[in-house]
């Protein structure tokens, strides 16, 4: 066993993990307040849900001997025949520190997929969603992507750490999602702003910070490759978080605090498939290429008219999508090239083209069968309280009272003091104000 890189996968782990409650945040933030407590919890629940059916089947399916390069078979189930002295083939690290560093990335990929659906749907039905899609989406576009056999691993793709398998995964079946539940009441009229920017930047710092486990881990050396995939991280990070302002401040006249944070993100989505693979200077330029780029494209599901609350779509699949085409021009080595740039292409449409027309169906299946969408009024309401019995904040000590006359004799204190927001606050540059 090789000591110094089984501690590196080991926190490069405990890194991930950390990036789920950041993720959380930093959609919490972004949400109106009576729906604050249900997005930080559709993040947190994949934490349970994932890392049960994890060690039931989805590291067999994923990672297991391949059946005819798109899965896994069972013989790890229930991680039968893997034993604490059991080592990797490569690199002499123990199985089950690869075990427990996989299961964070399947842990998160779904969770990225909760913004797309804030505020509007049944949080038991998003467990179902979630549990159906981990398992039937993920775990075989994992065995696709990292797995010996999987016909785009062998196909020699490069997605080091999760542009496809992760954020162009979990962008596309956001989307899929979102067209079968549909827009939120009042999508285009009323003003949704987030409720607390410093809870963003609180989770975009968070999901920074764990980033580094999430692309250097998965190097699962401490190696010269961590090394470069750390650096390029944070560069392409910062890269794209300036691009993201540029535009930001050309286009609409400010540099806002929520931009600098989705810049962040964007900058981390698009260097998370191509980092191992690039120099400095190609991290730079597809840093300030996905900042800009996602900047643009997160305005324009107002004119295609969905509803992808978070942006999702526009961060994720459109950063992962930039990530993983780029890197086929930009990898050193005598990598890139047309050739190169062909099989990345082949390997994200790939991957968006089942995984939106999977998510669709189990979609839809959720939605026929047990209701996929909240009641109007628990909407209109909160989903908080219709679904967790609880408010993220108490106004009771604070005037609660006058806020509740001001809302109207049915109206929440979350739903008055979405008002007083709406009344004072500043918009995402663009939301409706801009936009509608």
């Amino acid at each position: 066993m090789n000591g110094a890189d089984t501690t590196f996968v080991l926190v490069s782990a405990f890194l991930v993990m950390v990036m789920t409650p950041g993720l959380a945040f930093f959609y919490g933030g972004m949400v109106r307040v009576k729906s604050a407590l249900n997005m930080l919890m559709m993040s947190f629940i994949s934490l349970a849900i994932v890392s049960v059916l994890w060690v039931l089947y989805g590291y067999s399916l994923a990672f297991g001997p391949d059946t005819g390069g798109v899965i896994g078979n069972l013989d790890f189930i229930g991680l039968k025949g893997i034993s604490p002295e059991s080592l990797t083939e490569k690199g002499g690290i123990p199985v089950f520190a690869f075990v427990l560093f996989q299961m964070m990335f399947a842990i998160i990929t779904p969770a990225l997929m909760s913004g797309a659906l804030a505020d509007r749907v049944k949080f038991s039905a998003w467990a179902v969603f979630l549990t159906l899609w981990v398992t039937i989406v993920y775990f075989p576009v994992a065995h696709w992507v990292w797995a010996e056999g999987g016909w785009l691993y062998e196909l020699e793709v490069i997605d080091f750490a999760g542009g496809a398998a992760v954020h162009i995964n979990a962008g596309i079946g956001a989307l899929a999602a979102v067209l079968v539940v549909g827009k939120r009441i009042g999508f285009k009229k009323d003003p949704m702003r987030p409720h607390s920017l410093p809870l963003v930047m609180l989770g975009a710092a968070l999901l920074w910070f764990g980033w580094f486990g999430f692309n250097a881990g998965s190097a699962l050396a401490a190696d010269g490759t961590a090394a470069n995939m750390a650096l390029n991280t944070q560069l392409a990070t910062g890269a794209a978080m300036l691009g993201w302002l540029i535009y930001e401040r050309v286009r609409h006249g400010a540099f806002t605090t929520l931009g600098a944070a989705s810049g962040a993100v964007a900058g981390l989505v698009a260097i998370t498939p191509s980092g191992a693979a690039v120099n400095a200077m190609g991290a730079l330029l597809i840093g300030v290429v996905a900042g800009a780029v996602c900047s643009w494209a997160v305005s324009i599901k107002y004119k295609l008219g969905f509803d992808d609350s978070l942006d999702v779509v526009g961060v994720h699949l459109v950063g992962g999508v930039i990530g993983t085409l780029l890197v086929g021009f930009l990898a050193v080595d005598g990598v890139g090239g047309l050739t190169q740039f062909g099989k990345q292409a082949l390997g994200a449409f790939s991957v968006m083209a089942f995984s939106f027309v999977v998510s669709w169906l189990l979609a839809k299946l959720v939605q026929a069968t047990i209701g996929f969408r909240a009641d109007p009024d628990d909407e209109a309401a909160g989903v908080d309280q219709a679904f967790h019995a609880e408010t993220a904040y108490d106004f009771s000590a604070v005037g609660g009272s006058s806020l509740r006359e001001r809302g109207g004799p049915s109206a929440t204190p979350g739903a008055a003091l979405d008002e007083t927001l709406t009344a004072t606050g500043s918009d995402r540059h663009h939301d409706s104000k801009v936009e509608a």
